[in-house]
């Protein structure tokens, strides 16, 4: 079964960080996605860019509405995701809770709800 691990961080925070710190974060993240790969659970995964840079669309009464920014102000903003392939939900937490992101922010896992096949 397919799980969305949505990573969910303070954007702003990381951003503050010193360059050094950055760069460890980057690596904790590499060697992550390295071991999700040789797990062969790894389906997908990307870094997003900053909520400064989002687009809301909403279609109200017909009329299409075009936001910039966010749809709504949190304290964490979605900052990535990954797409794994895992047995069962156990499995998938057991993914989330080693990827950095856990150790400063929050793991979203959603199942997939598989509408069809590519």
């Amino acid at each position: 079964m397919q799980y969305m691990m949505l990573i969910h961080a303070n954007e702003a925070g990381f951003a503050a960080l010193p360059k050094d710190q950055v760069e460890q974060a980057l690596g904790a993240y590499t060697a992550y996605t390295e071991a999700l790969r040789k797990a062969g659970a790894l389906v997908d995964s990307n870094r997003l860019q900053p909520t400064a840079a989002s687009t809301t669309v909403r279609v109200a009464d017909g009329k299409t509405q075009v936001l910039n920014g966010p749809y709504a102000e949190t304290r964490e903003q979605l900052g990535g995701y990954y797409l794994i392939e895992a047995p069962d939900l156990d499995a998938a937490i057991s993914w989330a809770a080693r990827c950095p992101g856990a150790s400063h922010g929050t793991m979203e896992i959603r199942p997939v709800w598989a509408m069809y096949s590519a």
